[in-house]
């Protein structure tokens, strides 16, 4: 393989890899995005719950 076709392929290399950090890094975040999400929505329900049966 010639010098240019090294550096096609460490490139190709280079961005198939770069691909899976941001799929790997955009699934966790999505996962910790849900997760806070019913947090809060678990909070304002109690927080709700508690206002009514206040009154």
């Amino acid at each position: 393989m010639d010098e240019k076709g090294q550096i096609s392929a460490e490139m190709i290399l280079i961005m198939g890899v770069l691909l899976v950090i941001v799929i790997v890094a955009g699934a966790f975040i999505t996962n910790m995005a849900h997760q806070i999400a019913d947090s809060v929505n678990s909070v304002l329900n109690t927080a709700r719950s508690s206002t009514i049966n206040r009154m």
